[in-house]
């Protein structure tokens, strides 16, 4: 039986719990995603290192998977464009069972290997792509299906599981295995599979924009401000890298488009915007580098 599917054996009474205990289970189990995760950096940091040439040459994050797994990639894919200015064309997540599977299960589709490849192959992926395989089971037909077509298609897989020696892992490119174990409740694996899946992609996804340039220190120079919070956030964020004053924060971001990353050149160096444009275009969107040539 595999490992997320095998009863726990602690909390055997936890129908009987008190409130205090039943939530405390459920959060001390925790511990053991990030503790997956955590012994998974070696395989994650192999999956970056082979991304990033992928990415910089124009190619996009392909995400398949399904149920919980499936909601997850989407989630990772429609977080990227807000905070780090990702293109939204280049984040594509496919969930078994189309859009509507995010928000109610559709039977059956998880378990359709022809459907999968389909829906890789809809989006026409090329080699410079990558595709995020995710399944709890790591034997998810729908995801093995996606793998097959993306290969074969000369994109980049890589494959998350929950369980050791999962076809998943083994049939991508990459192979990243989240050893979560058992669930507090038998099989759920919405639990601290869920919570490793979602901190490996982060983890994954937020390393990838750092070395896109995409992060100037530890601060998200190319957040897009579209709404109230993010027009504070933007004015916060320049104010914090340069050392002005709101004012000429908030006047510079005008002339910049509200990019942070531009506004941050024109105020350190004391240039045009049109100067400070071309630098950064230069240094390929690094304003470290920008700053330095």
């Amino acid at each position: 039986m595999l490992k997320t599917e095998t009863p726990s054996t602690q909390h055997l009474d936890l129908d009987l719990y008190p409130s205090a205990d039943l939530l405390a289970a459920f959060v001390d189990d925790q511990t053991a995603a990030v503790a997956a995760v955590r012994a998974a950096l070696p395989q994650l940091q192999a999956a970056l290192d082979a991304a990033l040439p992928r990415i910089q040459a124009g190619g996009r994050l392909l995400y398949a998977g399904a149920g919980t797994s499936g909601r997850l990639g989407v989630l990772d894919s429609v977080e990227l464009p807000p905070t780090f200015g990702w293109p939204r064309d280049r984040a594509v997540a496919l969930l078994a069972g189309g859009h509507g599977a995010m928000f109610q299960a559709v039977e059956g589709a998880e378990d359709d290997r022809a459907l999968g490849a389909a829906d890789i192959a809809s989006v026409h992926p090329t080699p410079n792509d990558v595709l995020l395989a995710i399944a709890a089971s790591g034997g998810t037909p729908y995801v093995l299906g996606a793998i097959e077509a993306g290969r074969a298609a000369g994109a980049l897989t890589i494959g998350f599981a929950n369980n050791p020696d999962a076809p998943v892992t083994a049939s991508a490119d990459i192979g990243v295995t989240l050893d979560t174990g058992p669930e507090v409740i038998s099989g759920s694996t919405r639990l601290k599979a869920g919570s490793a899946q979602k901190m490996a992609l982060n983890t994954f996804s937020s390393s990838l924009m750092v070395r896109l340039n995409k992060v100037y220190g530890n601060l998200m120079v190319d957040v897009q401000a579209t709404n109230a919070k993010l027009v504070r956030r933007t004015v916060a964020l320049t104010v914090k890298a340069t050392g002005c004053d709101e004012a000429l924060a908030r006047a510079t971001l005008d002339q910049c488009a509200q990019s942070v990353k531009w506004a941050i050149v024109v105020i350190k160096l004391g240039i045009t915007p049109a100067e400070a444009q071309a630098r950064l275009a230069r240094a390929q969107g690094s304003v470290r580098a920008a700053l330095a040539a």
